[in-house]
């Protein structure tokens, strides 16, 4: 196996050909958050991704892009955002996880959301965990008669709710592929103030993040697209999701509804009319991404499995960077593993981000994001 390190602004096109191939070819490799173009999405914001090309007989075979720092270090791309990861390759193909490591110039590849059947890499997983997904199947028969095939528990609630959202603010329509870049922004309002109010980390307060959201909209590929999402009543948003989408998998992303429309359930009004929507639009698996979710559990039709971990070379700072991370996780996995911990623990979020709030705005505002 040859393995060449390029910068992402160096892929030609007959190398995207070649990765479009690879995604094409698996199943597993399916998911837009594995595809080029978010990648390449990701390099045009931080410098340090690099992409590994893997060759057998001179023919580009395999793909792994990566970010790496000045000491060696290594991340899954776009790592905290992205809900796949793993090195796309051709069926059949092996390759030694410490060889690459060595040829990539990493001393330590951390990774969160790494698809199961990455075997290399399998030695080097500190945890597995469930990744919801929907199966979809087109229906044209329509939203209401979907959603009562679908979801027979959930169809009498969610469109009582929807009737009595028209009657007080205005005709419920879903638009799939929303182009309005406004929406994309009042998409991320939400989600900040949703942030901030749970106490949670505000994404949206880096530029950089906020950068790669606005590239990934404008992109419109066959193996990726961008799609915004939005539910109105009237004239008002009422609903947004961003996500990418691959050829057959949509990415559950960004979700958030606004905060004074919160009775009428507007986020798991969300995720079903995209899952109806998105099978019209031929695509055959929503992937709800890592964590436990009360709505998942609604949504879902089975899950997926993703491992956790750092894959590592013999080398000071690979052992450095792992005693000051895998604690990190390991605490924050606990407490999302057990509901007598994680409650608490969401309580207390919720409280110190009600204080940041208050301190922001007199009012308190905050928003809601998925149900």
């Amino acid at each position: 196996m040859d393995v060449t390190v390029q910068r992402l602004d160096e892929l030609s096109a007959s190398l995207r050909v070649a990765w479009h191939e690879a995604m094409d070819a698996s199943p597993e490799y399916s998911n837009p958050f594995l595809a080029p173009e978010f990648a390449l999405g990701v390099a045009r914001q931080r410098d340090a991704v690099r992409l590994a090309v893997l060759r057998q007989e001179g023919k580009p075979v395999g793909f792994f892009p990566y970010e790496r720092d000045a000491l060696g270090i290594g991340r899954a791309i776009g790592l905290g955002l992205s809900d796949c990861q793993a090195l796309v390759h051709r069926p059949g193909v092996t390759w030694d996880a410490q060889e690459l490591l060595r040829a990539s110039g990493l001393s330590i590849f951390e990774f969160d959301h790494l698809v199961e059947e990455q075997k290399p890499f399998s030695s080097y997983v500190t945890g597995r965990f469930a990744s919801p997904v929907v199966d979809l199947k087109p229906d044209e028969s329509g939203y209401p008669q979907w959603l009562r095939g679908a979801y027979p528990g959930l169809a009498k609630t969610t469109l009582k709710k929807e009737r009595r959202l028209g009657r007080d603010v205005g005709e419920v329509r879903f638009v799939f592929d929303e182009r309005d870049p406004t929406m994309l922004r009042t998409l991320m309002r939400w989600k900040s103030a949703q942030y901030r109010r749970t106490g949670r980390m505000d994404r949206f307060a880096r530029q950089w993040i906020v950068d790669l959201v606005d590239d990934l909209f404008q992109v419109r590929e066959e193996h990726f697209t961008g799609v915004l999402s939005v539910l109105y009543a009237g004239d008002r948003p009422v609903a947004a999701h961003f996500g990418p989408r691959s050829r057959t998998v949509l990415a559950a992303w960004f979700t958030a509804y606004d905060p004074d429309l919160h009775y009428y359930s507007p986020g798991l009004m969300m995720h079903l009319r995209t899952a109806e929507a998105a099978a019209r639009a031929g695509v055959t698996m929503m992937d709800l991404g890592r964590g436990d979710k009360e709505y998942k559990d609604w949504l879902k039709t089975r899950e997926l499995r993703v491992g956790e971990g750092f894959a590592s070379r013999p080398h000071p700072v690979a052992a450095a960077y792992r005693v000051w991370r895998r604690p990190v996780r390991g605490l924050r996995n606990t407490v999302n593993a057990h509901p007598r911990l994680r409650e608490p623990a969401d309580r207390l979020l919720k409280t110190v981000g009600g204080l940041r709030t208050s301190r922001r705005s007199p009012s308190g505002g905050g928003a809601g994001s998925a149900p």
